[in-house]
């Protein structure tokens, strides 16, 4: 009597932890995925931010002109022949030869983008 019914017991807890745990891989599975996505929607798309180019004024720019000049000076490359973007050039090397040159140009695609309206 004893031994039956606690083989049955045992069969009976051991699948509601099999139950209990696969909620909770789920559980973790949805909160991961629920994270990245949340994560890329944050992202802005660009290597180099606003944050990274001190150098250069993007305040007074709505969101999506300041995506505009973004997407410009990262897409563009600096001519000194190192090979960098304009971005990552003015972020990463003050020594560049023509630093103050490529920092006028992202000012230039500053107001190029301030000009447009959304």
């Amino acid at each position: 009597m004893g031994k039956g019914q606690r083989q049955k017991g045992s069969r009976q807890s051991q699948s509601s932890r099999t139950g209990t745990s696969a909620v909770v891989k789920w559980a973790i599975i949805v909160a991961v995925l629920g994270a990245a996505g949340y994560g890329l929607s944050q992202m802005s798309g660009v290597a180099f931010d606003e944050d990274d180019i001190k150098v250069v004024n993007f305040q007074g720019l709505s969101s999506s002109q300041r995506q505009e000049a973004l997407e410009a000076a990262n897409s563009a490359r600096c001519t000194c022949g190192c090979g960098l973007g304009l971005a990552q050039c003015v972020s990463t090397d003050p020594n560049c030869p023509i630093r103050e040159p490529n920092i006028e140009r992202i000012k230039v695609m500053v107001r190029a983008a301030a000009s447009k309206s959304d």
